[in-house]
């Protein structure tokens, strides 16, 4: 893991300071460069991590209802062949930003068992 050291304005520190913990995973929804709605379902996220949640949140995090509903009619789409190129960046996007909270999870787990 390589550290990073950037200066920032005192209001943007404040602003950052309570996601501190999880600046990375911030830091790497906004590098996927969204230009579908998908950027709704990484703003609830970095949200969510605003909050400075625990371990055991961040694990237990699942996106709003309306969220999942639009991912399932987007891979019911995708099942039956009928995803415009829209919908299908949109899809696309939405599985990075999965992968990436996946990855999360599975840090956040690790750092939890290595705890105990």
């Amino acid at each position: 893991m390589t550290k990073v050291m950037v200066e920032l304005t005192d209001e943007v520190a404040t602003r950052i300071t309570p996601m501190r913990n999880w600046l990375s995973t911030v830091l790497e929804l906004s590098l996927v460069g969204f230009k579908t709605p998908a950027v709704a379902t990484a703003t609830e996220i970095v949200e969510f991590l605003a909050s400075d949640p625990s371990p055991q949140e961040v694990i237990n995090y699942h996106v709003s209802t309306r969220g999942q509903e639009y991912l399932q009619r987007l891979l019911a789409l995708n099942a039956a062949g009928l995803l415009s190129t829209d919908e299908q960046h949109e899809l696309d996007e939405l599985e990075k930003i999965e992968h990436i909270f996946v990855m999360l999870k599975a840090q956040v787990a690790a750092k939890i068992h290595q705890g105990n």
